[in-house]
């Protein structure tokens, strides 16, 4: 009895880790494309926005030295 139980057994638990390791991986991508990429974005946009008004306040700046 217990030579037919031990390979079912074994296949149930491979299955099991199996199955939450698939899970594991399809929660990480949805992570990844619902919260981190998102934010990365958001941040890289912030960047860009951050770099034009700096160099808008460095046009002005130079724009007001060569009036004086």
């Amino acid at each position: 009895m217990s030579a037919d139980v031990d390979p079912l057994l074994y296949l149930g638990g491979v299955t099991l880790l199996f199955f939450f390791w698939v899970y594991g991986i399809v929660a990480f991508v949805r992570d990844l494309r619902g919260r981190y990429l998102p934010a990365l974005r958001q941040y890289r946009r912030g960047r860009a926005v951050e770099q034009e008004r700096e160099e808008r306040e460095r046009e002005r700046e130079e724009r007001e030295r060569q009036l004086y």
